[in-house]
């Protein structure tokens, strides 16, 4: 059955008006939501969500990704595939470099802009809803087989994106927020063998000026209290068992993190 992820910043009503034109082409089509709650135009926080995820879905998923401030601009659309010969995924979004970790991730990246009016919705294209009228009937013919290399020509000078800078420097280890998660888990940037370079399990730090213990899951700080971890997606994770550390610590996406060991 063919498989078609989605990740937007929509919140409510807009994902449906997507699902409903994907399965007017492809009625076949088993639907992902990966998440529809990023931050409005957060576009580094949905580039992450795709990119922790993508490993785990099957040869030819397709993703369709929207979170697109400049929509009905000048910026083009894109149709990407990416991963070994037999194991490819796509992805399907716009050139602001949403697309780019997580297909990277993949590798064999092949980039082509979308400009085959045939594979978009018949009715119209909105100036405000590409997501809807461009990325689900492309994704909806990708994934019925449609070879990605008709959608439109190659491109090489697509928008890239990264997950910022980290490193250490002297006694400090620094980086950036990249994603909340609905618990208030705050993820950095900073990737599992970087830390583990760093300090240990058990070791006490210091977090933005405040004291916490890096351990190995959230129960083995008290309840209430703060901790750092290698969460599931293999990066440094800032965390409150039973409680919200993006409120706590007051850290949003792209603000810096700088540890200490004690």
């Amino acid at each position: 059955m063919p498989l078609i992820s989605l990740t937007t910043d929509f919140g409510d009503l807009y994902p449906a008006a997507m699902k409903a034109v994907i399965l007017g082409i492809n009625p076949r089509a088993q639907i992902v939501d990966i998440t529809h709650g990023i931050s409005q135009a957060g576009i580094r926080e949905g580039a992450f969500a795709l990119y922790s995820l993508v490993p785990y879905f099957p040869e030819k998923t397709v993703h369709v990704a929207v979170v697109d401030p400049g929509v009905g601009t000048s910026r083009r659309a894109l149709a990407v595939k990416a991963g070994a010969a037999g194991n490819e995924q796509f992805f399907v979004g716009p050139d602001n470099g949403l697309l780019v970790p997580a297909a990277r991730r993949l590798g064999n990246m092949e980039v082509y802009e979308i400009t085959n009016r045939d594979l978009m919705l018949k009715s119209g294209i909105s100036a405000t809803f590409h997501g809807r009228d461009i990325f689900a009937p492309v994704g909806a013919h990708l994934s019925k087989g449609f070879p990605v290399e008709d959608v439109g020509p190659e491109v090489s000078d697509f928008v890239d994106l990264d997950f910022g800078t980290y490193g250490i420097d002297g006694p400090f280890l620094f980086g950036e927020v990249v994603f909340s998660d609905s618990f208030g888990n705050v993820i950095t940037n900073i990737p599992e063998e970087v830390v583990l370079k760093f300090f240990n399990f058990g070791s006490k730090v210091e977090v933005n000026g405040r004291n916490v213990p890096f351990v190995q899951t959230y129960g083995l700080a008290g309840k209430g209290e703060p901790l750092i971890l290698i969460g599931s997606h293999g990066f440094l994770e800032i965390a409150i068992n039973g409680g919200n550390a993006a409120l706590q610590f007051g850290l949003e996406s792209g603000g810096q993190v700088v540890i200490k060991v004690l």
